[in-house]
């Protein structure tokens, strides 16, 4: 998928590569997907994240 284009074009690159019986579950559910992706991979290049040990410390699951 490439960067530079609209956020339009990429969901009709999305859309088109589902098969043709797609329910609309499967078109939003690739369209969340994608989204998700794309704000995970800015908070990573926004310096926006923490070492997994943190996670776990913090949710109690390391001490």
């Amino acid at each position: 998928m490439e960067a530079s284009k609209t956020p339009k074009a990429q969901a009709h690159d999305l859309i088109d590569e589902l098969p043709d019986n797609a329910s609309w579950e499967d078109v939003v559910y690739r369209l969340e997907l994608h989204a998700s992706i794309e704000r995970g991979l800015a908070d990573s290049e926004g310096g926006r994240v923490m070492p997994q040990v943190e996670v776990e410390r913090r949710f109690g699951l390391r001490r």
